[in-house]
């Protein structure tokens, strides 16, 4: 009995633990690219250098997300599966962008250590917690969790319908909410 409920646990702590590491080497890529090209080429334009290095990082990312960490909840087709993880990763971008955007220009932490804190640690990280469940729920799903979250969502909508349906006293004036037996007042 307890090891029923010990497999779900380590089933999600190994995709976590897969997770962290595809994403440990997307970030090396990420602040590697970003760090050479902010310090070489792109000078003068941060956040260029930070939509180059993610897309590098997002390319490492989908191969790992795809082959190693969600391998087996796969269930849509590559062309769906790569624009979603794409659309995902843009949303992730911004995150990311948005962090380095605010410090940078709207608080004028404009160094390049105030560049890599806001980018790389505070926008990576929210980032990571959005594309995280993205992945899993979105993204790598099969069509059986598909379909059993369209179901959920239908029953909820038939229970909100019922539930807001108005209540028709019956023609003796019972209640339907006490049981019944209850005389109108004149």
């Amino acid at each position: 009995m307890a090891n029923s409920k010990v497999a779900p646990v380590r089933k999600i702590m190994r995709r976590l633990g897969s997770f962290s590491l595809v994403g440990t080497v997307a970030f090396v890529v990420d602040v590697s690219l970003f760090n050479v090209l902010a310090s070489t080429v792109l000078t003068d334009s941060p956040i260029t250098a930070k939509v180059a290095s993610v897309a590098a990082a997002t390319a490492v990312s989908w191969i790992g997300s795809r082959y190693l960490t969600f391998r087996s909840t796969r269930g849509r087709s590559i062309r769906s599966e790569t624009l979603l993880f794409a659309l995902t990763n843009v949303v992730g971008l911004l995150i990311a962008t948005g962090c380095l955007f605010v410090s940078h220009y709207l608080l004028g932490f404009d160094s390049q250590f105030a560049d890599n804190i806001s980018g790389n640690v505070v926008g990576v990280a929210a980032g990571n917690v959005f594309r995280y469940f993205a992945y899993r729920y979105i993204v790598f799903t099969t069509a059986e969790e598909r379909a059993a979250r369209t179901a959920a969502k239908e029953t909820a909508a038939e229970q909100d319908r019922v539930s807001d349906s108005p209540v028709e006293a019956s023609p003796a004036g019972d209640s339907p909410a006490t049981g019944g037996a209850v005389k109108e007042s004149v």
